[in-house]
């Protein structure tokens, strides 16, 4: 049974930075597509970034420049790098992961959110002026 769970979200100023997390438990990485969703009041949810693992190297596709995915393996958790925040980035924030073997590198760079089978609960990032 996989699962995703987030952690890390808070309140930050303008400019500062933020790391948020999402423990995995369940999923076979080989051909995993794993990605980052944000749902801001009002808007529709749309994907940040994504990160392609066939085992141990990992190719990663950022959306939007300064949001950088990452996996470690060992750790069973995926990361998202958040640099210069904005107040326009507050939002929730999700993880979220396709079925191994699903999608194809290329096809993780876009990946859309009817592909993505695992979600996690979401955690809240604020940005303060």
């Amino acid at each position: 049974q996989v699962q995703l769970v987030e952690s890390g979200g808070g309140s930050v100023q303008a400019g500062g930075s933020l790391r948020v997390s999402c423990a995995v438990s369940g999923y076979d990485y080989r051909g995993g597509c794993m990605g980052w969703f944000r749902q801001a009041p009002g808007k529709e949810r749309e994907r940040v970034a994504t990160i392609f693992s066939s085992g141990w190297t990992s190719k990663v596709e950022s959306v939007k420049g300064r949001f950088i995915a990452s996996l470690d393996i060992e750790r069973n958790t995926l990361y998202l790098q958040i640099n210069s925040l904005k107040p326009d980035d507050t939002a929730v924030y999700y993880c979220a992961a396709a079925s191994p073997g699903l999608l194809s590198s290329f096809e993780c760079d876009d990946l859309r959110e009817r592909s993505a089978t695992y979600w996690g609960q979401g955690t809240q990032v604020t940005v303060g002026t």
